[in-house]
């Protein structure tokens, strides 16, 4: 995959864990405390931290997976995954992955899945 795009999809994986985490010191009294009682990090590197459990429930659980998806495509990118679908290996097109920086899968394995799950 071309580097270039896989820089700007890292940067706006990050955007987005940055945001949810954001989201979460703004709305959370609980977690702020948590925060307050850190030693100084930056937003993006205490996501990628072990997330303890007062944490996780301060997180509402779709932003929960938002977040668990996101850190799992920078993974994908650290390994040189980034862009297969889980499913088929095929690569995710470039569209998808624009819209969708976390997409595990194809647009096909996805629809096939979302149809067995319903």
């Amino acid at each position: 995959m071309d580097k270039r795009f896989l820089k700007k999809m890292r940067e706006s994986l990050e955007s987005l864990k940055k945001e949810i985490i954001e989201k979460l010191v703004t709305s959370s009294s609980e977690f702020r405390e948590i925060l307050e009682d850190m030693d100084p990090k930056d937003l993006v590197d205490i996501a990628a931290d072990d997330i303890d459990r007062n944490i996780l429930e301060a997180l509402g659980s779709q932003e929960l997976k938002r977040l668990k998806a996101i850190e799992a495509a920078l993974s994908r990118i650290e390994n040189n995954r980034y862009g297969l679908c889980v499913k088929c290996n095929k690569k995710i097109p470039t569209e998808r992955l624009t819209a969708i920086p976390y997409a595990l899968m194809c647009i096909g394995c996805k629809t096939s899945d979302e149809r067995r799950n319903r």
